[in-house]
């Protein structure tokens, strides 16, 4: 067994981040000295190892440890998903730094191939294929995931460009949905449950939605309809609904309609065109 200075020695991580895993119950030592020195063993180390790769992904140390706690948890598995990652993370930091090399030599090079979501359609693809009782349980059917990444793929430029805003880049963004996918029903069952706590304030929000879309006749950029959407910016911001309240949130509220499904599930709810109603009246507001 290693003591906690090797292994800080070994890993380069240190003594005190070691000693903070145990305080969390990340990582515990596989056992104590009589005077009460932390020792780790092997399969701790490989514990260990899966945390700082967990790290190198983004992952934050309150997710991996509901990860590495969890009874269907399979190392294996996890190694796998891991590499197809880094992977990822190494094909795109290759990418940005051949064309930061092209830039820096003064060529011309306006590529944006760099930014592209193609790991991110290959996840959602992913996801279909071994997830079909969950997309049709959240979903409706396969279908409507099929029409989802169909309109992924044809808005390929403007979904990366809200990525980049709101996550800082393609890279962090896909990671995150990865994550978000690998963790669906949880995600979906909490989203449920805020929505519960909330249930007034949704109301709330839906009155002032219908109240936009009454008349879908009427001029978006009116003072009557600019009033309305007025009043949904500043009661999302007083109710916090949400964390993000800037204009980089509302660019991604406005490109939300324009997806195949929440377009027909707002057009059901509020009348045909009321979507696209809601896109004009909001973009107006905001670009006026």
């Amino acid at each position: 067994m290693l003591t906690t200075s090797q292994v800080a020695d070994i890993t380069g991580i240190s003594t005190r981040t070691l000693q903070y895993y145990d305080e969390i119950n990340l990582l515990k030592p596989s056992a104590l000295t009589p005077s009460g020195y932390r020792l780790y063993n092997d399969e701790t180390l490989q514990e260990l190892q899966q945390i700082l790769f967990f790290k190198e992904l983004g992952f934050k140390l309150k997710e991996i440890k509901e990860i590495l706690q969890k009874p269907e948890y399979d190392r294996i598995q996890s190694f796998k998903k891991q590499k197809e990652l880094l992977l990822l993370k190494r094909n795109r930091i290759d990418r940005l730094v051949e064309l930061l090399s092209r830039l820096e030599k003064g060529e011309k090079c306006m590529s944006f191939k760099e930014f592209d979501l193609s790991g991110y359609i290959e996840a959602l693809e992913s996801f279909k294929n071994s997830n079909e009782e969950e997309i049709i349980k959240h979903w409706g059917s396969i279908d409507n995931f099929n029409l989802f990444i169909q309109k992924a793929k044809e808005d390929e430029s403007n979904i990366a460009q809200l990525a980049i805003q709101q996550y800082g880049s393609v890279e962090k963004y896909t990671e995150a949905m990865k994550y978000n996918m690998e963790h669906f029903s949880e995600v979906m069952e909490q989203e449920l449950a805020q929505a519960g706590m909330k249930e007034e304030l949704l109301q709330k929000n839906q009155d002032l939605y219908a109240a936009l879309t009454m008349d879908l006749d009427k001029d978006a950029a009116s003072e009557e309809i600019q009033n309305i959407v007025r009043e949904i910016v500043t009661f999302t911001q007083e109710s916090l609904l949400t964390s993000e309240v800037g204009e980089e949130y509302w660019n991604i509220i406005i490109q939300s309609y324009r997806n195949d499904i929440s377009k027909a599930v707002t057009d059901t709810k509020y009348g045909k065109g009321a979507a696209d109603f809601i896109v004009k009246a909001f973009r107006y507001y905001f670009h006026q």
